[in-house]
């Protein structure tokens, strides 16, 4: 029997070097799993769209969707849902995130960026109308923080609070407050580092720059690590309906 076709749904971007990143994890997935089709789709933004996709298969193809997406928002709750609706031999998987191996990520890409022991981290996720996004996202900064000697806290670019300017603020008054030793406000650290929570370039990580902080980390792309969680992601909704 056939595998269920992979169907990796991106949010989209118009930014040239965050599509490339995206349709390199959909390669990467074909490169780890030989002859499984894997086929691109989009939420916003991009072509093709999901729920063309879903509709240009074959009618009885067993497809799964599995959302490049780092929580579990909107496009997670409602538009998939809607797109695979008509289709009930098309299923879909959770979002990539929260994930230790994301955790591990971010460590390492705050590590490249000079992160110090006094400085304070800034988890900014893209942000989501929907509590549940919060919720996700708030469980991968717990995540990051148990690797990390530093504090850790979340803002998000849109639709959540705090966003990303106030939680550079609110994080660099906790700092200050806890470097002060008398009258005198010592140098050591006390930077805020603010850990790109997104999957590639695009808006939301060229908004990061102007919120304020002292230093920036690279998103989460590229590395290999999204591939291997997302086709994680699709075994077990292979699994589950079986």
């Amino acid at each position: 029997m056939n595998s269920p076709v992979l169907i990796a749904c991106a949010h989209g971007t118009r930014n040239v070097e965050g599509q490339a990143a995206i349709r390199q994890v959909m390669a990467e997935i074909e490169a780890l799993r030989p002859g499984l089709t894997v086929v691109e789709a989009y939420v916003d933004v991009q072509e093709p769209e999901l729920g063309g996709v879903v509709a240009g298969l074959p009618e009885g193809t067993p497809a799964v969707v599995v959302p490049l997406l780092l929580s579990t928002g909107y496009h997670v709750k409602v538009d998939i849902p809607k797109a695979i609706k008509s289709r009930p031999e098309v299923t879909a998987a959770p979002p990539l995130g929260p994930d230790p191996r994301l955790a591990e990520l971010l460590a390492a890409r705050l590590r490249a960026a000079g992160l110090g022991e006094g400085d304070g981290v800034l988890l900014a996720a893209a942000g989501s109308s929907l509590p549940d996004g919060s919720v996700d996202s708030e469980e991968q900064a717990r995540q990051l923080a148990e690797l990390l000697p530093n504090k850790v806290r979340v803002a998000y670019g849109a639709s959540a609070e705090p966003n990303v300017p106030d939680g550079v603020a609110a994080l660099r008054a906790e700092l200050t407050g806890a470097e002060v030793t008398g009258a005198e406000v010592t140098d050591d650290g006390g930077r805020v580092v603010v850990s790109s929570y997104l999957l590639a370039t695009g808006y939301f990580h060229d908004q990061l720059s102007k919120a304020g902080a002292d230093v920036v980390t690279a998103p989460l792309l590229p590395s290999p690590v999204l591939a291997e969680i997302a086709l994680e992601r699709y075994d077990a909704a292979v699994a589950a309906r079986s």
